[in-house]
């Protein structure tokens, strides 16, 4: 089975199959938790339209045969107003803005196939070529244990060791009852 991970930019309907309540006053976060939660629904979804249809764009899509099974957050770090402003995840370099990863949905159906892996790639490498010199993400510490699915759309201190990063410190943001670590991954521009 062929994955291909892409810039969502220019494939807001892709991100929206699945990301988007399908009814009218639906709950969802629509991948604006770190963004702007403060908007009402209409609005995070205008929000992430205009994301969307402009560059970098917000995160990237995994495809698997063609359909669409993934996404993850990945952007410049001064794009997500909540990271910050954030009293738990601290800032490392005041002087360099890092592309953060702040989350992973894999769709129903499409799990336990490693797409996170192919998800972390994939935002490393737009974060690359849109420029980026570092990439961090803030995934929880599960010590070798399974974490539930909601504790884990930050993904996992092992998942982005197996790609290159590396603990810089552990932050006081928590998920699922376990620590979440600030994980850095300098990239060769």
């Amino acid at each position: 089975m062929a994955v291909e991970v892409l810039p969502a930019t220019g494939r807001f309907d892709d991100f929206a199959t699945f990301m988007v309540p399908r009814k009218p006053g639906g709950g969802g976060c629509v991948c604006m938790s770190y963004r702007d939660s403060r908007l009402d629904m209409p609005a995070r979804i205008e929000y992430m339209h205009t994301e969307c249809s402009t560059q970098p764009g917000p995160g990237v899509l995994a495809y698997r045969d063609g359909d669409v099974a993934g996404w993850c957050s990945v952007a410049p770090k001064s794009t997500y107003r909540r990271l910050m402003n954030s009293r738990t995840i601290p800032h490392v370099d005041e002087d360099r803005d890092p592309w953060s990863i702040v989350c992973f949905v894999v769709r129903g159906g499409f799990r336990k196939r490693g797409l996170m892996h192919d998800l972390l790639d994939g935002a490393v490498e737009h974060a690359s070529a849109s420029g980026a010199a570092l990439v961090e993400g803030y995934p929880v510490d599960t010590a070798g244990e399974r974490v539930d699915v909601i504790s884990g759309y930050v993904g996992t201190v092992e998942l982005f060791e197996k790609h290159g990063f590396s603990r810089v410190l552990a932050t006081d943001a928590h998920s699922g009852g376990q620590v979440r670590w600030l994980m850095r991954r300098e990239l060769n521009v």
